[in-house]
């Protein structure tokens, strides 16, 4: 039972970064034509790998750019970093709308395919139950 929680534990935190990704997207793409808006990122997947692998290298960070790395999945949450790389327009802003439509699709996939593992594990504890009677 362990094992079945610890999976979905993960697959929730997966699910939380990637839905706070698509909200983001979805402000980028909003906020296109805003002149001097700078797209935001979310980023989760490393700060999910290296809890994951447990690999007890703990590093402090001074600063709240410092990239600190959880102890536990637990302790994963999702960052919102802002773009300042580049600028594509005059006014200032760098979203590229064609970019963020890529991303949004992509993101989509990948929410859509946790859920689909998420079930999984739900549909194995199902069967567990169903076949125990």
């Amino acid at each position: 039972m362990k094992d079945f929680m610890n999976n979905v534990n993960i697959l929730g935190k997966a699910l939380d970064g990637l839905w706070l990704r698509n909200k983001t997207i979805n402000q980028n793409i909003s906020n296109a034509d805003t002149p001097n808006y700078k797209r935001l990122e979310v980023s989760f997947e490393d700060s999910l790998k290296a809890a994951l692998k447990d690999q007890g290298i703990m590093l402090k960070g001074t600063h709240d750019k410092h990239i600190t790395s959880a102890k536990s999945v637990n302790e994963v949450t999702p960052r919102i970093e802002v773009d300042r790389d580049y600028i594509y327009r005059f006014d200032g802003n760098n979203v590229n709308i064609d970019v963020e439509s890529a991303n949004l699709a992509k993101n989509a996939i990948m929410y859509n395919a946790v859920v689909n593992q998420i079930s999984g594990e739900f549909s194995k504890l199902k069967n567990v139950i169903n076949e125990g009677r």
